[in-house]
């Protein structure tokens, strides 16, 4: 009786160690994806930056993220609420970058590393004496990506640019 424990023992631990095994070659070989997208908006760049860094109005003007609560301060934690009504999802993103007039950015994951990790930015540059071209993108890496296509996120970012474009031009 007790070979057979101590082999069911040692399978048991084979097929552990084979999962784990499994777990970390998934994770090393989790795929990483960009979206990006760019607009031009006849407003100067601290106009643009004054809008975007405004998160208390987000949901005045913003399709995309209904309120985004937190200071912009490298280091501090935002609560991120993507979409309106029943579509709408809450993330925890960590500040990265706050370089006034230049660039936003932030990071933050679903569930677990390496599972969903995105990295969120914005830049901004002038375009011409009184333009400014406006860059929304994302950076992807994990596992989940294998079974999402990001690309289907673009319209959402695109009708952002927009609505901050008309905001920016008409405010």
């Amino acid at each position: 009786m007790r070979g057979k424990s101590s082999a069911r023992l040692k399978v048991v631990g084979i097929i552990l160690v084979l999962i784990v095994v499994l777990i970390g070659i998934a994770i090393g070989l989790a795929p990483r994806r960009e979206i990006v997208t760019s607009i031009e908006i006849s407003a100067p760049p601290d106009r643009v930056w004054a809008i975007l860094t405004d998160t208390k109005r987000y949901a005045e003007w913003n399709p995309e993220i209904a309120a985004l609560n937190g200071q912009l301060v490298p280091g501090r934690v935002l609560e991120n609420r993507q979409g309106y009504g029943d579509e709408q999802q809450v993330f925890w993103p960590t500040v990265l970058v706050v370089d006034p007039n230049r660039e936003l950015r932030w990071a933050g994951r679903m569930w677990a590393p390496r599972l969903f990790d995105v990295e969120h930015y914005f830049l901004l540059s002038s375009v011409g004496e009184r333009g400014t071209r406006f860059t929304q993108g994302e950076n992807f890496r994990g596992v989940a990506l294998w079974f999402f296509d990001v690309n289907q996120l673009m319209p959402g970012f695109n009708a952002m640019n927009v609505a901050l474009k008309s905001r920016a031009e008409h405010e």
